[in-house]
Formats: C-alpha cells, structure tokens, sequence
C-alpha cells in the first residue's frame, strides 16, 4: 500500500497534539496509566491473528513467529503495568538534610524511528516503560510496515489512551531532522542500521536531545569443546534463522573449538535441512522471503563475496522458492576476520564458521567485531561460561541458549551496536527527567 506521507504542517499539528496529550497523561495517576495498557495487552491477544497477518504481508515474517511477537507485546505490556509504580518510585537519600529524594519525572515527547522487522515489538519495548513514566511518543516507522503503525495507534486509542498519546508520522527521512529538532520533542530512539543511528545521534547531539540507539550486530556463539554438540547445533540454527535472519541480535558468528568443529558443523547443516523454507502463511514454514528484493539481493552477494574471499561452502539451500524476496540459506566454513561473513552483519539465513584452539583465542574473535550487541556460550561448566562471559565485548551475554531480548533485563549495545537501555529498571530510567529535592 502507498501511504500518502504527511504534509509539514500535519507533523506539526501531530507533534502539538502529542505534547497536550502528555501534558494530560502525566497527571494521571499510575494506576490509570496501567489500565490502559493493560486494556492495550488485552486487545493484542484477542486481535493476535489480526495483527500478526498484517506483520507477514508486510514484511515476510512466518506466520507462527510474528504471532509470538504480539504476544511478547502483550506480555511486556502486563510487565510494566506491574513493575513501573516500583521502578519509578522516588528514591529517598539519607543525608544531614531533613528530607532529600531523587524524583523521576516525565520528559515530554519522545520520537522514536523504528525498523521492519520487528514491527510491533520494537516499538511496544520501549513505548510500554516510557508510558507509564508518563511520556507520549511519535512513532516514525519504516515505510514498509506503515500499516503496522496505525494499527498501534489505533490499538492505543481504543484502549483509552488520549488521543495523539502514541501518534504515527507517516514520513520519509529526509523530515526526521525537522520532527527532532522541534522544540516541544525532548527525546529520540532509533534501532537500525549502524550508519543511519551515527546520522540520528548527529542530529539530536545538534539540536541537545537525549538519545537511545540500538544498532547493528554480529553475535558470536562460542561453542566450547565440552558443549552438548547437538543440543548447541539445534540452538544455534535457532538462533541463526530466527525471522529468517533477519534481526540483529540473531547468531551471525559461530566459534567452535576445533576439536569438535567436524562433529558441530555436520549436527549444524543437518539441523538447518530440517527448517521448511516457503510461504510465511503456512504455518510449517520456518523461513520466509526478506523483506525487500536489495535485502535479499544483498545477503546474496554478501554469501558470494564470503567464499571468495575464502570460505568454505558446505551446504546451502538447492530448493529455494522462485516467487518471492528468498535469500539461498547457506553455511560457510572456514570463516576469519578479514572475510565479509565474518566482518558485515550479514542479515539473512547465512552462517559463518570459524574455529579456535583455546578459551583466549575464542575470546579475541568474539570481540574482533565493530559490533557488540550480544553472545552466546555453550558449554557444560557455568564457572567457565561466566569467565569467558564477563571478557565479551557485548551488552547481553546467554549460556547455553539463544540471545533474546527480555522486559525483565536491560537489553541494548556497546561499540557500533548503539548506546543506552530498553527495557528493564534501566530502560525505564532512559525517558525520565531525574530531579533531585532537598529540604534544609
């Protein structure tokens, strides 16, 4: 659908009837704000076939999984209803004043620019913590998945939010820096690409607005030569192809001790047959085509420059569909730095693996990355998975398990995966003013 994009004087109505809107939410009390979300969590499960249809028209997402995302919204939802009166609470600080405490206030308007691929949760994990401290939020979505974002404000309006709370800009970027520079917006979040979050974190360090970005990945997974090589494998391929690879903390770097990489690899190619690849409306599919034709055509060519430079080919998909943005599933050995597998966030169902003789060389690939968003450790010593863990380079670190985002754990980046934190206590600390008061 061709969503007719808004003029500059309807983004400046909407910016101004998002800052009334916040100006009446932040008197409401916490209780009030919670029953709208959870009136917000109730119309997700009872609508999650409705939506999550509307995430694979959209962009290609199987079916089955873009069903678990409403229903991970819906959760995070009922998390922070509970949770927020808590988190936000004021601290009170013991000093020679007669009363002295840490308030935490709303900030106002915050934008946020989100991506395709997790249409619903990107927004819903940081839009749940910064509603209940009281914020509104412009949601500038990408044009892909437009109909995803008035199908959140909608959700938010019928729940009882007032109207403009939670608004969609229907905009191209070329009228971000307009929305951020407006003086009534006093935050901005971002997830995307690395190079499109350095250009927003530009603007909002020009025009002093506090910013949160969540950027590119490359997970490794380091598989140690005493893991559970098959149960690592089927993770693994878990991990990889998630959303048919397309997110940014899915495994994307797999580090595998070379004692066991013969046994490791062949566990991984014979799991990765076993995941049906065709249309994301069958609810058997577990890969679905990328979003758009340059993303498959990239993840393509990023599979063919690999193996010149270098890696090894042992297996790839002989079956892929003709109709539609299918990338060839593949898996690549043989895989160092220096090789793009190893060095681009390659965002599709291509695995890349690279082997090591010991826990200090597994260490140095893992952090040989611009990128440090998450990682995984597979092994049978937890005393060993935690001092290995504690040496990444990385901002979410799983022990024998895929890396996953969770409303009860702060979850963002370090290097060129971004700064600041979604969700738990401290992503619920992003979006508020902190006041200190103190009485003589």
């Amino acid at each position: 659908m061709n969503w007719p994009r808004l003029s500059p004087a309807d983004v400046q109505a909407r910016i101004e009837r998002a800052s009334s809107a916040q100006r009446q939410w932040s008197t409401m009390s916490m209780e009030q704000r919670s029953e709208v979300l959870q009136r917000v969590a109730s119309v997700l499960r009872d609508r999650t076939t409705l939506f999550a249809q509307r995430i694979t028209e959209e962009m290609g997402k199987p079916i089955v999984q873009a069903e678990a995302e409403i229903m991970k919204c819906a959760s995070t939802c009922d998390y922070f209803t509970v949770r927020s009166p808590t988190m936000l609470r004021d601290s009170v600080v013991e000093t020679e004043y007669s009363s002295s405490r840490i308030t935490y206030e709303a900030m106002g308007v915050v934008f946020g620019i989100m991506p395709w691929n997790f249409p619903w949760w990107q927004v819903i994990r940081f839009a749940a913590p910064a509603l209940m401290a009281g914020n509104a939020l412009l949601v500038k979505h990408a044009p892909t998945t437009f109909g995803c974002a008035a199908d959140i404000e909608a959700v938010f309006l019928e729940a009882g939010a007032p109207e403009g709370l939670v608004s969609s800009l229907v905009i191209d970027v070329d009228a971000v820096e307009s929305v951020i520079a407006h003086r009534l917006v006093r935050a901005v979040t971002f997830t995307g690409s690395t190079a499109a979050g350095a250009s927003v974190a530009s603007l909002a360090g020009r025009y002093v607005k506090k910013s949160v970005l969540e950027l590119g990945g490359s997970d490794p997974y380091i598989v140690l030569d005493d893991a559970d090589i098959e149960q690592a494998a089927k993770t693994c391929v878990t991990g990889r192809l998630i959303n048919t690879g397309q997110s940014c903390i899915a495994a994307k770097r797999f580090l595998v001790h070379r004692s066991i990489a013969s046994a490791f690899t062949d566990a991984f190619i014979a799991e990765m047959t076993t995941r049906p690849m065709g249309d994301p409306m069958d609810r058997t599919t577990a890969l679905g085509p990328l979003a758009r034709r340059d993303l498959r055509d990239m993840v393509n060519e990023q599979r063919r420059r690999a193996v010149a430079a270098g890696g090894r080919l042992m297996w790839q998909c002989d079956a892929v569909p003709d109709v539609g943005f299918f990338a060839t599933p593949a898996v690549l050995a043989d895989v160092h730095p220096g090789n793009p597998a190893f060095d681009e966030e390659i965002f599709g169902p291509v695995a890349a693996i690279s082997t090591f003789g010991n826990e200090d060389e597994a260490i140095r690939l893992a952090n040989t990355s611009v990128y440090g968003l998450g990682a995984a450790v597979f092994t049978s010593d937890s005393e060993r998975a935690d001092r290995i863990a504690r040496q990444l380079e990385v901002g979410t670190v799983h022990v024998n398990d895929v890396v996953r985002s969770d409303p009860r754990f702060p979850f963002g980046g370090v290097k060129d995966s971004g700064y600041g934190r979604e969700l738990g206590r401290e992503g619920a600390l992003e979006f508020v003013s902190t006041k200190t008061i103190i009485h003589a």
